[in-house]
């Protein structure tokens, strides 16, 4: 196909005043590498898409079809095969016109459907928060990964040129996509090895969250660029000297940290701008593995080396499949120098990671190692999406699971796994496998019993010791930091708990029908299908598994089966006790008359536990109520409730006070209490000393939030020496 090749309506990629980028100019782009037929697909996708996205714009006033065509010529330069060009194109023809899969399919396969299904958000279902939609569209996403790895290539290029025109958006919109960009893209480019695109997408993201840090980040960097420029000369100059006076051929360059690490670097271990801009840092690229160890040498010989600062991320390669050889040197007037040398492959995967799959097939063993690395993190990524209970759990353990700094471990065998800093051997148990990890017991590191929150270290040998038998210990959630060992830890422990849930339910509801002279067996179906229906519960396994959660009483259960409750008595709300105590309908309690412990004044926004009282009721306690002890001994007297959304009535609280002696003090707090808008219902005084007095208000209250509101304007008072909440 002719470089030239246009069609009527034919756009470019950038907007107008700005270099011109047509589809003609991708065609060429793309003939240097694709068969003629190849290129004609993509061209037929073009038509395809604008004809689609026609009448169509973007933020910027832009035909919209100007952002698939910048996507997919991202796409060109890492020299992606013309399905997924084709993908990068229509990438959002499903999602924002009515074009459906099967359509794509139709016209373009399989393969392009679903890369294009696997990039699309889910726009035809609806979601309780922006959170949940952000976190089930990540999950579909991460799925379709690991199904075709080229999803994450088009979603990558996709939001690239996104941040890339990001000007246009509103300020709140613009810090949120920049705040998504750093907390989730940025990181999986950096997973992926693909550290070009991850440094720019890091400074789009970093200067559009935030825009004033950037500036006086970058003016800093110009101002002291200029003082660098002469000793960093003589540095290369030295060691290129070294290194032609040794015999190697290579490339020396200078680098510069980007904005974004600068600011991290200097918020994560709070130095100062000097601190972290004064390191001069060489790259140096050489033609194979052996001339790295000698210029490694070379450059060791000329300058001191700091101890405990060299890396050879070529004998152990990160987890991304990045080699390089890392050392720190004390430079002239001690200044430090950090050197990175590597040859030219393992640069060229540095910078493209599993890009370079594609990239440079030619000498492509390095960039299938990557590739290869990558698909070990989606396995375990989808390890992770089946034993988690829903996509924000989902989206938080791989966010984890992005962590850049890494320890590297073996195995007894002399296996390397690679690991994020602060990892335990109970994520190492859970890299071995899912089954070692949950029936770990002990660990040895070097052949030394440790404890299994131990943190790991590079280097160290681990010995996993396990049993039959045994299972997780819910104290392990507070160490681990693997998203795969977090979500395998609550995957166990959820099974576990349902079948403990449901033989405790068992056992105290055949405790209460035996009160009630009465058994399971001796229920009748009809009976049971009855309250399973008004309960909307399936069966009666979900029945005893709710009473073992603490959901449903055992003994409010057991009075509806045997009729004593009736279905009518259990839609009753509103009942009060003889001292006209204002009830509340809570999960579970239905029927039930309801008090209020007069010894904690629980209110809404607390959390709460029931207890049976014998002539009360259910008795409404704070969760941290000092009377509640011996009512947890008796769990089938106890209950977890929960207020409802707007309980719309007054509660007392209770307060206690220690205030200065002084005349007028009482008055000054009663009238700040009525500004709250509350009532003074009682006070009791208890003299302390000569010089304060204890006080103990019973106040009305909406909620906790007014209780705060009432304590805060307390405590701002002169006279208030101290003020607190009794539990009972």
């Amino acid at each position: 196909m002719a470089a030239g090749l246009s069609a009527p309506g034919a756009v470019s990629s950038a907007p107008s005043g700005s270099a011109r980028f047509l589809i003609s100019d991708l065609c060429a782009e793309l003939e240097a590498y694709l068969e003629p037929e190849q290129v004609e697909e993509v061209y037929r996708a073009y038509l395809f898409g604008a004809e689609a996205h026609d009448g169509q714009t973007r933020k910027t006033g832009e035909p919209y079809i100007y952002h698939p065509l910048a996507v997919a010529r991202t796409m060109a330069e890492m020299r992606m095969d013309h399905r997924a060009i084709c993908a990068a194109i229509l990438h959002d023809v499903m999602e924002d016109t009515p074009t459906s899969k099967d359509r794509i399919h139709a016209e373009f396969g399989e393969e392009v459907a679903e890369l294009v299904d696997g990039v699309s958000k889910l726009t035809h279902l609806q979601f309780q928060s922006k959170a949940e939609a952000q976190a089930e569209n990540f999950r579909k996403m991460m799925l379709a990964i690991t199904r075709d790895i080229r999803v994450i290539l088009v979603k990558l290029a996709d939001r690239l040129h996104n941040m890339r025109t990001l000007g246009v958006m509103r300020p709140d919109k613009k810090r949120r996509i920049a705040n998504e960009t750093l907390e989730i893209y940025a990181p999986i480019a950096q997973r992926l090895g693909m550290n070009a695109m991850r440094r720019e997408l890091e400074h789009l993201g970093f200067t559009a969250k935030h825009p004033w840090r950037a500036a006086v980040l970058e003016k800093a960097m110009r101002e002291a660029r200029g003082n660098r420029r002469e000793p960093m000369r003589n540095i290369e100059q030295a060691i290129c000297s070294r290194m032609e006076a040794a015999g190697i051929e290579g490339r020396i360059t200078g680098r510069e940290k980007s904005l974004y690490s600068i600011y991290r670097k200097m918020r994560s271990k709070r130095n100062t701008f000097e601190d972290v801009f004064d390191v001069f840092a060489i790259r140096i690229v050489v033609d194979s593995m052996d001339t790295c160890y000698r210029s490694l040498g070379v450059v060791h010989n000329l300058y001191k080396p700091v101890p405990g600062r060299f890396k050879d991320y070529i004998a152990i390669p990160k987890s991304n499949g990045y080699q390089s050889l890392h050392t720190v040197l004390f430079g002239p007037q001690g200044i430090p120098i950090e050197v990175q040398i590597r040859t030219t492959e393992m640069d060229r995967v540095a910078e493209s990671g599993i890009a370079a799959h594609w990239q440079y097939k030619a000498g492509g063993e390095l960039a299938q190692t990557a590739q290869s690395r990558a698909r070990e993190w989606l396995k375990d990524v989808l390890e992770i999406q089946n034993s988690v209970g829903n996509s924000i759990e989902f989206l938080e353990n791989v966010k984890v699971d992005l962590f850049p700094d890494e320890v590297y471990t073996f195995t007894p065998n002399g296996d390397i796994l690679v690991l994020p800093r602060n990892a335990t051997p109970i994520d190492f148990a859970y890299a071995v496998h899912s089954d070692v990890g949950n029936r770990c017991v002990a660990a040895k590191i070097d052949r030394q019993l440790a404890p299994l929150s131990s943190r790991l270290q590079s280097g160290q040998t681990v010995e996993i010791v396990t049993a039959e038998g045994a299972r997780p210990n819910p104290a392990w959630l507070s160490f681990v930091v693997t998203g795969k060992a977090r979500s395998g830890i609550r995957h166990c422990l959820k099974s576990m708990q349902t079948d403990e849930a449901r033989a405790l339910g068992r056992r105290l509801l055949e405790k209460a029908l035996s009160a009630l002279d009465s058994s399971l067996a001796r229920v009748s179906p009809a009976q049971l299908d009855q309250l399973l229906d008004a309960m909307q519960l399936r069966d009666l396994d979900a029945l005893l598994t709710e009473i073992g959660l603490g959901n449903r009483m055992a003994g409010l259960v057991a009075r509806q089966l045997t009729g004593l409750e009736t279905a009518e008595t259990a839609e009753v709300e509103g009942e009060t006790s003889g001292d006209e105590t204002p009830t509340l309908a809570i999960r579970g309690t239905e029927g039930m008359v309801l008090n209020y412990g007069r010894c904690c004044y629980p209110i809404p926004g607390d959390p709460i536990v029931g207890q049976l009282s014998a002539g009360r009721g259910l008795v409404i306690h704070r969760e941290n109520c000092r009377n509640l002890h011996e009512g947890r001994e008796r769990p089938d007297r106890t209950i977890d409730l929960q207020w409802s959304h707007e309980p719309g009535l007054q509660f007392t609280a209770a307060i206690r006070t220690r205030t200065a002696n002084r005349r007028g003090a009482l008055a000054e707090m009663a009238a700040n209490i009525a500004d709250q808008g509350s009532n003074i219902e009682h006070i009791s005084f208890n003299e302390q000393d000569g010089h304060s007095t204890a006080m103990t208000f019973l106040l009305t209250v909406r909620d906790r939030r007014h209780l705060a509101q009432i304590m805060r304007m307390l405590r701002r008072l002169p006279d208030v020496l101290k003020i607190s909440r009794p539990r009972g």
